[in-house]
């Protein structure tokens, strides 16, 4: 099958490919390979076996002569980083979502699959449960609570306290323009699909872990802040209390399920959350990441807080888990990959400084009262 992987260069996208070309699929990339997450434009990890074409997803003609030579694609191109940006996220994540349904639906092309990279932030603060009032979708934590250390959420209803509970694809209550634009992005994909027979599946990741996740996001990826942290030898910052809970999933898991959704029929016009399968805490995760560095000095609680985040969030991920899909990896083997890809790696100095005086100077990193 001829594939064209959009955003192939990056984290889960070439993994992808590289499993893609392994099962003999022929493989063409489009990725723009600029900053922040490609510093130095097209990665050297990328395999010889992909046709690489450097671009701007958004661009018209040059998406029409790949889509008019692909027989399915994976459409992982995407911004993610800076909270404030509001308008590149819809313009980069929607737009260009929208335009490859268009141009599919103009040209009459007869695509086996369409995969959407969707993000478990379309869920916001997810699934909660008041033993008063019952289920609840909270919505954005408000700037005075932060402010003042209130982490944890009350019912909407009562001010009771809430349950968090497992939160499956039904639930769709982004909080932030990133997770807004990512539901745009499955809601265009998934009805566009729908509604022109082109099989269409959307996977709402988790928090994803493992080598080649960039070092120079700002604002995304645990596994990046603690292990760099670690590496240079100072203890990670934690967030809030570090009691947030997020389920953090394996690349190589999170590839298993892309290559499920282009074989299996099942998946077909469905959105499916991908996650690790069992909730962890800041804290813990930053413990996993101390125990492979062989530290003794565990993260650092500063009092600081990034205005936007979710308080908790944990995927359901029965729906997959029935296609026959399983988690098989543990956040220990995604960090323990990740530190073995970091090794030797030059030019780390300084990145963990500019990326916290970058989001304080956007107002993302801020201090509570208390």
């Amino acid at each position: 099958m001829k594939i064209l992987v959009t955003g192939g260069a990056g984290f889960i996208g070439s993994h992808t490919c590289d499993r893609l070309l392994g099962l003999g699929h022929e493989v063409t990339i489009l990725d723009a390979a600029t900053p922040p997450v490609h510093r130095a434009g097209k990665p050297m990890y990328l395999s010889p076996g992909a046709e690489f074409y450097q671009g701007d997803v958004r661009n018209r003609d040059l998406l029409v002569n790949l889509l008019r030579r692909a027989d399915a694609v994976y459409h992982f191109a995407a911004y993610q980083d800076y909270l404030p940006d509001f308008s590149r996220f819809s313009d980069v994540n929607v737009v260009s979502t929208a335009l490859i349904f268009e141009i599919i639906v103009a040209e009459r092309l007869d695509l086996a699959r369409v995969v959407v990279a969707s993000s478990q932030s379309a869920m916001g603060e997810g699934l909660y449960w008041c033993p008063a009032d019952g289920e609840q979708l909270p919505g954005m934590r408000p700037e005075s609570a932060l402010a003042a250390g209130q982490w944890e959420i009350p019912c909407p209803v009562c001010g009771g306290p809430l349950e968090m509970r497992v939160t499956p694809e039904r639930v769709s209550n982004p909080q932030n323009a990133y997770g807004m634009s990512k539901l745009g992005e499955e809601m265009v994909a998934v009805n566009l699909g729908r509604r022109y027979g082109i099989p269409t599946v959307a996977l709402r990741y988790s928090i994803v872990q493992g080598p080649r996740q960039s070092v120079y996001n700002a604002y995304s990826g645990a596994c990046r802040i603690f292990c760099l942290s670690y590496l240079q030898g100072v203890a990670p910052t934690l967030y809030e209390d570090g009691e947030a809970i997020r389920d953090y999933v394996n690349i190589d898991d999170v590839v298993d399920a892309n290559v499920l959704a282009l074989a299996d029929d099942r998946a077909a016009g469905r959105v499916f959350n991908v996650g690790g399968g069992a909730p962890v805490t800041t804290r813990e995760f930053a413990d996993t990441v101390m125990r492979q560095y062989g530290s003794a000095e565990p993260a650092v609680v500063s009092g600081e807080y990034r205005f936007g985040d979710t308080r908790h969030i944990y995927s359901d991920i029965s729906a997959l888990r029935a296609l026959g899909w399983q988690p098989r990896r543990t956040p220990a083997d995604s960090v323990a990959a990740y530190a073995g890809w970091l090794k030797g790696m030059e030019g780390l100095d300084g990145v963990l400084a500019e990326a916290n005086a970058r989001m304080r100077a956007l107002g993302v990193v801020r201090k509570a009262d208390r």
